[in-house]
């Protein structure tokens, strides 16, 4: 058996294992990485951990570390506060909120994560405390910033304008990224729709007691999923107390050093948790304790093992194998269908960066338009960062209550599958499709 079909048939078992027994997939993974990458890969040990995600783990620790430090200090509470308060109290505007926010963030400039891991948990802690579905909540941030993500300025256009022009093909920057964009809201639209958004009409927040008014003008207490309310412990108040002020100075330090300087969020975010914690070290006692380490190591233990799957030769044996079929439409599907599925647990900037190239073949044939084709594998290849196993994914399913979590992970990974399987082939049909030749 070639390495390549050995690591495929183990990201089978991993998955089939980790689904059907009480057994954390990441430290499988790990298992699994080490045994296949060692003995049939013939990797080293420094080898296999080269693949594990220290950037990714020191984004999940350090973001869930200091949202659970302003979840403590009732920083969240007052957001939600003066956010509900911007919308005029109407609960269904909430999501959209998030939704534009993100998209705009990354618009200008911001890595997906980097906007995801800022506005996620704010957008968790709605959902929380308004009876919001977190899956559509998540959801629609990350499909805002996936939206936003291709403008001629941000990171994803930016890179794959670049690849495109390398290439000698003629791309449309200005249709990369409005077909990005429109095709991330109408997804959202079906989540919205799909996941309660239809109930929210209606709903206000009366600024009185948690209560919200619904149509009828009957209110209704707001509780968390577990008969409590949502802000139990802070009092929601106008005015920001000390360590309030303190917090939301490190979230704003946050967004302008992630955003506009380029600076790792994650280090960033763990170094203001830690300053925070010194100032007041007995309120944010225990706060460490929050940090979802159980999705860091699934995370990391699932990359680390995917690391080993491209080393072994199995993803370049795919593209070849797609690449070679002398039928470009159906290459061209084919192609969609890689990028989607190695983005769901890889970089999605890095899978741009390889499967554009292959497809550059069929759009020199004159047969496919090079701007469908290439916004086809831009949407196929970052729609499905959804995956609770790529940086936006587990970002969310981290700054889930602890309560909820692995429900809304297991939501995450039938979401996230039915994306994959349908993603690319909608991008496909609307963008490839309609200019073939």
């Amino acid at each position: 058996m070639s390495p390549a079909i050995a690591s495929i048939l183990g990201l089978v078992v991993m998955f089939v294992i980790g689904t059907a027994l009480p057994i954390n997939m990441g430290a499988l993974a790990f298992a699994l990485a080490f045994l296949i990458g060692t003995f049939i890969v013939g990797m080293g040990a420094n080898a296999i951990l080269a693949g594990f995600p220290g950037d990714l783990f020191v984004t999940l620790v350090g973001i869930t570390y200091l949202f659970a430090i302003a979840q403590k200090n009732g920083t969240i509470d007052l957001l939600v506060h003066w956010a509900v308060r911007g919308v005029g109290g109407r609960i269904a505007l909430i999501p959209w909120v998030m939704f534009c926010v993100a998209a705009v963030l990354t618009a200008i400039g911001a890595v997906s994560p980097a906007a995801v891991a800022i506005i996620a948990p704010i957008a968790l802690r709605f959902a929380r405390h308004y009876r919001i579905d977190p899956l559509m909540m998540g959801l629609l941030v990350i499909h805002g910033a996936q939206g936003g993500g291709f403008s001629p300025i941000s990171i994803y256009g930016g890179i794959t304008n670049q690849i495109v022009e390398r290439a000698g093909m003629e791309g449309s920057e200005v249709f990369l990224f409005l077909a990005s964009l429109i095709f991330n809201l109408l997804v959202a639209i079906g989540v919205f729709v799909a996941f309660g958004g239809l109930k929210l009409l209606g709903r206000r927040d009366t600024g009185g007691d948690n209560s919200l008014e619904q149509g009828g003008g009957a209110s209704v207490d707001v509780r968390g999923h577990g008969g409590t309310p949502a802000s139990a412990g802070h009092a929601v108040r106008e005015t920001a107390t000390r360590d309030q002020m303190l917090t939301l100075a490190g979230l704003v330090i946050l967004g302008v050093g992630s955003l506009a300087f380029g600076l790792n969020v994650g280090m960033v975010a763990i170094t203001i948790a830690v300053i925070l914690a010194l100032l007041s070290p007995e309120a944010q006692k225990g706060a460490i304790d929050k940090v979802s380490w159980s999705t860091v190591l699934l995370i990391s233990g699932v990359i680390t093992y995917v690391a080993v799957l491209q080393k072994s030769g199995a993803v370049d044996m795919v593209s070849n194998s797609v690449t070679n079929l002398g039928m470009p439409l159906l290459a061209a599907l084919l192609l969609c269908y890689v990028g989607g599925i190695v983005s769901a647990f890889a970089s999605s900037v890095g899978v741009l960066g390889a499967i554009i190239p292959l497809a550059v073949p069929l759009m020199m044939q004159g047969h496919i338009g090079p701007a469908g084709m290439v916004a086809a594998l831009a949407i196929s290849a970052t729609i499905v960062d959804v995956s609770p196993f790529s940086t936006n994914g587990a970002l969310v399913v981290a700054n889930a209550a602890e309560s909820e979590r692995d429900t809304l992970f297991r939501r995450f990974l039938i979401y996230s599958g039915l994306v994959v399987a349908l993603g690319p082939l909608l991008a496909w049909a609307i963008l490839v499709v309609p200019n073939w030749m």
